[in-house]
């Protein structure tokens, strides 16, 4: 007999476990960036510099999220550093690391022609709808109680119950009797050749799947679940670890948040790899692309996937390490009921793979934070063919506006009013040495031969904000604006001039000067705020931001301020436009419609539309604003965008 075991939903704070232990965090702060005064009437908020971490609701369990960073702001103000207060082919080519060495197509047929990859050529046959999950549940605590009142209600109630199994095919079906421990089902989720299995010890405390399939990716999946339905905010935490050696590098286990049991449902999961990459991979509708975010961790002990509001995060944890933010959260919505629980995929329907998840911890309701939230920073990269993600630093402090070096090897970003350096893949930064520059903001760049680093720097005279030219390996400045405050945004082609942002007599705009210093020269004229200049790679255009209309929009203009056309009119805040270096895109940063000036801590998208406009690609839904991509960040060959994502997390 098969039987639907429907369940309650979980409503309250309350932690369920499989017997593993707490875990605790940490970190340090450090204050914000320097502020400037284009948009005096802004308060940012602070993040103070106390830790704590929140109760995982089980007795005598240490806390999670111990540490702190200090989000202080500088003055207040809307830009440049200005107080962020308180952002798959079946191979992949990686390097060591399971980063991969160049973005490429993932499967046969993505990317074909077109920049993102994914068009007709990917349409498919929709799996059966089935029976949706939804209204209330029951629970099983007196299964004979309708027997006794009414027979033929139980006969017309189990009935319902086997057409229900029927249409869910499957998968949201178990043996009578048997124990799944935390979950309530499991089965197989789309069309698999080899039939997988679960099993619970209830002694050990683990959960043993195995699963076929052929992949979890595209826009359908193949692979085995074991789930239960859920609401809310929730927290899954389990070590994965394969059993046995020599299967395909791609296989699969993973803990997933899921809208349905469809093929093509929407979801999010943690996965760890066969051979050890580890990411957060999404399909944000049904039907749509899959995408992921890649951790800079390989092959980790412990994962966590929280889901808070709309928004997913990813936590890792090596041998003999706590769990820590691995970065790269992005939005996502389910509606309610949705599943979660465990999953593992083979990547070779021929073959089964089996995984062991251990000390799953599941959370429903996540505990209210004890005081201010503490600021997190992701500087991530993206692919625009594919739209993959892949974290290089994730850290609980402030940093900020990565720049790409012209070599493609180095990132630079501000961090504490300081510049520094950082490996593209990743390790720890080092400080480039501005001499008395130390309240660097974040508008600086590279200038296009990579010798020289442009700085908008505040630690001098009145405290308002002057341009400096330096060299890149670090230096004393030179000071090349004469007039305050003044904030770089870009540098012409051939290096002589640059272009910035600047108030005059009460109005911000855009301005050039000889990168060897002299007389500036304006270029906009009109009432409101022109900002973020950045000069086209054929040094044609210079692509700026501005409010003449009442909404923040991007504009283009010759170099001499001629021929100023507007972009974008689509019903979003944009700001910071910066073409590619090979001339086909301008990348740029969207708010939502009534958001005025570039807060941090916002709702944000980043954006990509051809240089000479058109119909504008979503990149990126994330969390963060002021910082995330206040000035050029572009791979030297233009197939990738470095940008900075945070996230308010829990005490």
């Amino acid at each position: 007999m098969v039987e639907l075991v429907p369940t309650a939903h979980p409503l309250s704070a309350l932690a369920i476990r499989g017997g593993a232990p707490g875990e605790r965090g940490g970190g340090e702060g450090e204050r914000g960036e320097p502020g400037d005064d284009r948009h005096p009437a802004r308060d940012e908020s602070r993040l103070d510099d106390e830790g704590g971490g929140h109760a995982r609701a089980r007795a005598g369990v240490p806390s999670e999220g111990t540490g702190a960073a200090k989000g202080e702001g500088g003055k207040a103000g809307g830009h440049g550093g200005r107080s962020q207060g308180a952002g798959r082919d079946q191979e992949r080519r990686r390097e060591d690391g399971g980063v991969r060495a160049s973005p490429r197509p993932r499967h046969r047929g993505e990317g074909s022609g077109e920049a993102f990859g994914y068009g007709d050529e990917h349409d498919r046959d929709r799996q059966a709808e089935g029976a949706r999950l939804g209204g209330e549940s029951c629970d099983d605590r007196h299964p004979r109680r309708f027997a006794e009142e009414d027979p033929m209600g139980d006969r017309v109630a189990r009935t319902a119950l086997l057409g229900i199994a029927l249409l869910l095919g499957g998968a949201a079906t178990r043996a009578a009797g048997s124990d799944l421990g935390l979950f309530e089902a499991h089965g197989e989720v789309g069309t698999v050749g080899k039939p997988g299995s679960a099993a619970y010890d209830a002694k050990a405390g683990t959960y043993t799947v195995t699963g076929g399939g052929e992949n979890m990716w595209f826009a359908t999946d193949a692979f085995h679940f074991v789930w239960k339905k859920a609401s809310g905010d929730l927290s899954l935490a389990a070590d994965v670890r394969f059993v046995g050696t020599g299967g395909n590098p791609h296989r699969k286990a993973a803990l997933l948040i899921r809208q349905g049991l469809e093929p093509d449902a929407a979801y999010v999961d943690a996965v760890v790899h066969g051979d050890g990459l580890t990411s957060i991979q999404y399909r944000e509708e049904r039907g749509g692309p899959t995408r992921e975010i890649q951790s800079n961790v390989k092959g980790p002990r412990r994962l966590r996937i929280e889901k808070e509001g709309d928004y997913v995060f990813l936590s890792v944890a090596r041998e003999g390490e706590r769990l820590a933010a691995a970065g790269g959260s992005f939005k996502i919505r389910f509606t309610v009921p949705f599943l979660v629980g465990l999953g593992v995929c083979a990547h070779d329907d021929a073959v089964s793979e089996t995984a062991v998840f251990s000390n799953v911890e599941l959370t429903m309701g996540l505990p209210t934070s004890a005081g201010e939230p503490v600021l997190e920073s992701t500087l991530e990269t993206i692919a625009i063919a594919s739209k993959d993600r892949r974290v290089v630093r994730q850290a609980r402090e402030h940093f900020e506006a990565p720049n790409w070096s012209r070599d493609g090897k180095h990132l630079v970003f501000n961090r504490g009013g300081r510049l520094f350096t950082l490996p593209v893949e990743g390790g720890e930064p080092r400080e480039i040495d501005t001499g008395f520059a130390t309240r660097c903001n974040n508008d600086h760049g590279l200038s296009p031969d990579g010798t020289s680093l442009a700085i908008s720097d505040q630690s001098q005279g009145d405290g308002r904000s002057l341009i400096y030219v330096l060299p890149a390996t670090g230096g004393t400045p030179r000071r090349v604006t004469a007039r305050a405050p003044s904030y770089w945004h870009g540098w012409s082609p051939d290096g002589r001039t640059l272009a910035y942002c600047a108030e005059r007599n009460g109005e911000f705009e855009v301005y050039t000067i000889p990168a060897e210093g002299g007389e500036e020269t304006r270029l906009t004229t009109a009432p409101g705020l022109d900002d973020g200049p950045d000069y086209s790679p054929d040094g044609s255009f210079i692509y700026f931001n501005s409010e003449r209309t009442g909404t923040m929009q991007i504009y283009r203009m010759r170099p001499d301020g001629t021929e100023q056309q507007q972009m974008t009119s689509d019903g979003h805040a944009d700001w910071f436009p910066h073409p590619s270096p090979d001339g086909r895109w301008v990348a740029f940063l969207s708010y939502e419609k009534d958001v005025k000036g570039h807060p941090a801590n916002k709702d944000v998208m980043l954006r990509m539309m051809p240089a000479g406009g058109g119909e504008t690609q979503v990149l990126a839904k994330l969390f963060g604003g002021q910082g995330t991509i206040n000035v050029p960040s572009w791979s030297p060959d233009g197939t990738q965008l470095a940008f900075v994502s945070y996230r308010l997390a829990r005490r």
